[in-house]
């Protein structure tokens, strides 16, 4: 029989102690794709050491690219001897972000094939605005078979007006925008810090980017951009997960090399919880020692509160005194995680995009399976508060996201391992 993997969490054990965030999952992936509009090398550190930074390493080196990659280090990218346009369909499915390419090669190739990606199941995440934003810039665009194949003599800068607010639809348009011809404004943008950091990548290039962190982004194509170093930001959904699991755990943990006011939205709703949270420059501390209070979450766009944390602060929530009500506005399949923890013991109703949940006094270790990413770092979350054996199976989504994150927990005394089973 095939063996299956499953992480094993004993848990009742707070966490304590110091640990230090890893560079942003979500900055990495659009900034390795960023560095295919360069005309020189470039040098990127503080890289997460996780499945996605690798898989676009290999997707990098197919296109033809000179890649130079030590993990926990640096990697250096030489765009020079990319002259491939296409990425293969294998490639495509193994992250989420491989969209990003397609921004990427139009702004380096004029053109480009994509397969839509893989990634998570966490409900459907249309593309049709990232589409409609290489078509202001001049782009032909066709989905052909599962595949996305863009073409433009010339890319123009232009207007584009995005009918919703979406995250990769302005970073994606941002990378096609770098080497348009003109000028193009990106109206109803994203305000997400990755957004910011990928402006300040390209700008450190020679780009011409202002605005990023706004709802109105300017763009003024660059036809050279010379080599950089560039260091990304610190990852917030992983700071966020650990200071939830610090909560969760009634611990008392500091965070390193994180930026507070990133933060913002979950240190409140942590404080209004009871939990209680303090800041410096870089660094956050989480006390807990008390029972905490029910709130409500309501998960929204940037600076609002990430839905990429709903699913680690709805596990937290299921201890927690009294009712909760958690709201999903971004993703409508974002709440499969609760039926796993539910086998723990959790008291909670969904109902579309919104979950009740009745707190309880204890969860109790199951087997329980993860579905994606963030519900993986949910499960964790539950595992570390529950009582007796928890065991996660299809660990590998949590890798996609988190940065040898046993080890992490480890160093703040969770019983956690991972090993192979019939």
């Amino acid at each position: 029989m095939p063996t299956k993997e499953r992480m094993l969490i004993t848990g009742g054990n707070p966490l304590e102690g110091e640990v230090r965030v890893s560079g942003g999952k979500n900055t990495a992936v659009a900034v390795i794709p960023a560095t295919l509009l360069c005309d020189e090398p470039c040098t990127i550190e503080n890289l997460p050491d996780i499945a996605d930074v690798h898989a676009l390493v290999d997707i990098l080196r197919a296109l033809g690219a000179k890649v130079d990659y030590v993990p926990n280090m640096f990697m250096t990218v030489d765009p020079r001897p990319a002259e491939g346009w296409q990425v293969s369909y294998r490639d495509s499915q193994r992250l989420r972000a491989s969209y990003y390419l397609l921004g990427a090669l139009l702004g380096r190739r004029q053109q480009a094939e994509v397969y839509l990606p893989g990634g998570c199941a966490i409900g459907s995440r249309p593309i049709d605005q990232h589409l409609k934003g290489f078509a202001a810039l001049g782009a032909e665009v066709e989905q052909l078979g599962g595949r996305i194949v863009a073409r433009a003599p010339e890319l123009i800068g232009s207007d584009v007006f995005f009918d919703v607010v979406t995250v990769g639809g302005t970073i994606n348009v941002m990378l096609a925008a770098a080497k348009a011809r003109g000028t193009t404004i990106i109206y109803n943008a994203a305000k997400e810090p990755h957004i910011v950091d990928l402006a300040n990548f390209l700008n450190s290039m020679g780009a011409k980017i202002k605005g990023a962190g706004t709802d109105v982004i300017r763009i003024r194509g660059m036809q050279y951009l010379h080599k950089a170093n560039y260091a990304v930001i610190p990852d917030q959904i992983e700071t966020g997960t650990l200071m939830i699991a610090a909560a969760a755990t009634h611990g008392d943990v500091v965070i390193n090399g994180c930026i507070p006011t990133h933060m913002e939205a979950l240190s409140a709703k942590l404080l209004e919880m009871g939990v209680r949270v303090t800041d410096s420059d870089d660094a956050i501390r989480v006390r807990s020692n008390g029972v905490h209070r029910a709130v409500n979450i309501k998960t929204q766009v940037y600076p609002g509160f990430p839905t990429d944390l709903q699913q680690p602060m709805s596990a937290l929530l299921t201890t927690a005194k009294g009712t909760s009500i958690v709201q999903e506005t971004i993703y409508e399949s974002r709440l499969k995680h609760l039926d796993e923890i539910r086998r723990m013991g959790a008291q909670v109703r969904v109902m579309d995009r919104t979950a009740i949940i009745e707190g309880v006094t204890d969860l109790y270790g199951a087997p329980i399976t993860a579905t994606d990413l963030r519900a993986g770092a949910a499960l964790v979350v539950a595992g570390l508060m529950a009582k007796g054996v928890t065991e996660i199976y299809e660990p590998h989504y949590i890798d996609r996201g988190y940065e040898h994150i046993e080890d992490k927990l480890r160093s703040l005394g969770a019983v956690i391992s991972r090993e192979k089973g019939e």
